[in-house]
């Protein structure tokens, strides 16, 4: 008997491929027909990977032969699979509309107060007239509702040129976004990598941010997924370092300065700031206790050719105004005040100087070696 192309393609057209509601030939899945004789050699191609998947196009195909075309057909399939290339979770664009300055706040380890720093930065910022949007980054462990006394605030929605975007939260002049509106306060957040980043992506482009001169963006501590999502994502203008005094804070504030100034991520350092960096008693305001060692962010600032940009005292009412939901900027004339202020004017002072450099392009990661693919 012999056999034709177009008895094989009416044969295929007679069955649809499992949960695709196409037979083969309207899906465009017939990549090559080969007769010899009685022989008929298909070139399949699939997007399901999975082996069961793979096993019931074959048999269908071979089934479908030998009823409908010549029952002693040898029929041999070839299945290809060929995947839709997944959209990235991590590069979406160069920049984001209307924000100026991006500064990333990070720090080597957790515990050294980088957020309590990044809270009061921002509210600083503001106050000196600013207009200033923060990111709580920190995915793990979201603080910034506690401490700027928005828990139980939930972002609102609109349309901007016809897309959905989320409107931050906003408190003490400061437009905030964090995943601790979105999660249960009292469930731990635990998440891979990729939905990590994913939750990043969102806050940072999905959400109608406005104009805005700094955006702060308040990273977990370490280096990781988070940390290499953003200078994928976007454009960051410069980052911070926070560290106390101590020798085990310090050196892991040194891998922190490393990783932006790798080759592969190149972005600028502003400096690194001292928290806790003497004890004062309120009793005692002219006192200093150099409880967890003295000038330690000094030296290593002075070694890696940086400013220090501030000395921030360990005092009870940094604390206490963090809990309350009041950053401690705003206490007036206070020593953590007066030193949250002139952090700010030494961060508007090197911004403008980094700014003098060429622009910060968004990263293109080539060599993954090293890296988290969880």
């Amino acid at each position: 008997m012999k056999i034709s192309n177009e008895q094989v393609l009416k044969a295929l057209s007679t069955f649809t491929l499992p949960g695709g509601g196409k037979d083969l030939v309207s899906a465009n899945a017939i990549r090559n027909i080969q007769i010899f004789g009685k022989e008929v050699l298909l070139d399949i191609v699939i997007d399901n990977p999975t082996l069961q998947y793979k096993k019931k196009v074959e048999v269908d195909c071979i089934k479908a032969i030998h009823q409908h075309v010549y029952e002693k057909a040898d029929v041999m399939v070839n299945i290809i699979v060929e995947a839709p290339e997944k959209k990235s979770n991590i590069i979406r664009g160069n920049e984001i509309p209307g924000v100026k300055n991006i500064i990333a706040i990070a720090s080597g380890k957790g515990g050294v107060g980088k957020s309590t720093v990044t809270a009061n930065l921002a509210v600083a910022l503001a106050d000196k007239g600013y207009k200033v949007g923060l990111v709580d980054a920190d995915i793990y462990g979201p603080s910034m509702p506690i401490m700027f006394d928005v828990v139980k605030a939930k972002p609102n929605g609109r349309e901007v040129d016809g897309k959905r975007k989320i409107l931050p939260v906003e408190s003490y002049g400061v437009k905030l976004l964090s995943i601790g509106f979105f999660a249960n306060t009292d469930q731990a957040v635990v998440w891979r990598g990729a939905m990590a980043s994913k939750a990043l992506n969102q806050m940072l482009w999905d959400t109608d941010w406005g104009d805005l001169d700094y955006m702060l963006i308040d990273l977990p501590p370490g280096t990781g997924d988070i940390h290499l999502s953003l200078v994928q994502s976007i454009p960051v203008g410069a980052a911070v370092v926070v560290s106390t005094p101590q020798n085990i804070a310090l050196a892991d504030a040194r891998k922190g300065v490393a990783m932006f100034q790798m080759d592969s991520i190149n972005v600028p350092v502003l400096g690194i700031v001292e928290n806790m960096s003497f004890f004062t008693p309120q009793e005692l305001p002219n006192n200093k206790y150099y409880i967890f060692g003295q000038e330690g962010a000094r030296v290593l600032a002075e070694k890696l050719e940086l400013p220090l940009l501030a000395e921030i005292p360990l005092v009870q009412s940094v604390r206490e105004a963090a809990d309350a939901g009041r950053p401690a900027v705003l206490q007036g004339s206070t020593p953590a005040a007066i030193a949250f202020l002139d952090f700010a004017d030494k961060v508007v002072e090197e911004m403008n100087k980094r700014n003098q450099l060429d622009a910060t392009k968004r990263v293109e990661i080539t060599n993954t070696n090293g890296c988290s693919t969880n």
